[in-house]
This record gives structure tokens, sequence and C-alpha cells, in this order.
């Protein structure tokens, strides 16, 4: 594949580096001379100087043929604009974004990034996983179709316990695809599955449906 990779700092570096050794083809595009230059004692002739939001710079980086670009620059409204101007001038395939912030993560997936990453909810996820009275963790998101993999921690007292799933009043589309039980075998559950505190739920959902799957199982 022919990866450009935009942005040349620390994670621009070691993601092109990974991309190198796995047989990929890949360009780097960054703005400082002497972080190109770094890149290239390093890597070899894989960088080029010049701004990824610029379509001059993007088409002398042969956007046109690439199969993906990434942009890990420090900021996300220069990485908001790479992956619009790589998607809709070049019509690059596949477009992923580094977010500083979490807040603009649904922004830009309305503005069509395919993917993206963002190192504040990586850390957030990975905590939730350690906590278990958290009430909801996210597992995976599959942002092509729109939906998130959850597991919602049932507690004592919950509305959904000693329920079966029919009984339960879970948001339109919710799909319940594995009940792990505290003592027990985990199983996919059926309408006449009976949910239990202690049980750990599987829900694959749309992103907007979790606070009402979190009421709907645990309460408000």
């Amino acid at each position: 594949m022919y990866i450009i990779v935009v942005g040349g700092g620390r994670i621009g570096y070691y993601l092109s580096r990974a991309l190198l050794a796995e047989g990929h083809e890949i360009l780097v595009v960054e703005k400082d001379a002497r972080t190109c230059e770094a890149i290239a004692d390093e890597l070899g002739s894989v960088c080029l100087r010049g701004d990824g939001c610029e379509t001059t710079t993007l088409a002398e980086a042969g956007t046109g043929r690439a199969d993906m670009l990434i942009a890990v620059t420090g900021d996300d409204e220069d990485n908001l604009v790479t992956c619009q101007l790589a998607k809709y001038k070049f019509n690059v395939l596949r477009t992923i974004a580094r977010i500083g912030n979490p807040k603009n993560e649904t922004i830009f997936k309305k503005l069509g990034i395919d993917v993206t990453v963002s190192s504040t909810n990586i850390i957030l996820e990975n905590i939730e996983a350690e906590v278990p009275t958290h009430p909801l963790t996210h597992l995976l998101t599959i942002r092509d179709k729109g939906l998130e993999l959850v597991e919602v921690k049932i507690p004592a007292g919950a509305p959904a316990a000693g329920k079966a799933v029919k009984e339960l009043a879970l948001p339109s589309g919710t799909i319940l695809s594995l009940v792990i039980p505290e003592k027990r075998r985990p199983v996919v559950p059926t309408d006449i599955t009976i949910i239990q505190a202690g049980d750990q739920v599987i829900a694959l959902i749309a992103p907007e449906a979790e606070e009402a799957l979190r009421i709907a199982l645990r309460g408000s």
C-alpha cells in the first residue's frame, strides 16, 4: 500500500518506521526542515517538506494514488483539513486523523473522516476496563457502520437484574451479543435469558443510544 503520513513528529516517525518495516510504501509530509532531515537520516528519502493542508503539497506527494492518508500533526484543525482534502479532492479511500480534543470526534465523523484516534479516549477506555464499578466500557467502535460494542456491568438492584431480555426497555436497534455471569460460562442471550446482578452484558449499539442502554440495564 502507498500510505501518506502527515506530521513527522514522534508519532509520525514511529508510525512511519513501523509501516516501512511491514513493507508499505510511505511518504511523510512535514513542515519543519530539521524534522525532515532527521527523518531522512533515519528512514531514508521518505520525507517531503511541505504543508499537508495545501493542495499543491498533497499533489506533489502523489496523494491521488495513495491508498491511505494518516494525519497525525498536533493540531486537530490541520488534521481535519488534510483528511478532507485527501478524501474529497484526491479521492483517497481511507483517511485517519489524530485528535487531541475528544469533543472534536463527532464533527470529524460528520465531515467524513473514516477513523479518528484520540489518545485521551484510549487512556480513558483502559481505565474503564480496570474499574469494576464503571457503568459502561467501550470495547470496539465500528465507524463505517456507526456502531459500538460496549460492556455494561449489572449491579445489585439494577432495573435489569432478575428480568428476562424480552422484558427490558432496550433502545431500538440494540443487539445483546453476550452475557457473562460471575461464576458460569458466557451465554449468547435469547429473549428468555434472565439477567442477574453481577453479569457483564456485551451489546452492539449506536453511539447515541449509550445513555438509554445504561439506564435500561443499570438505572439512572
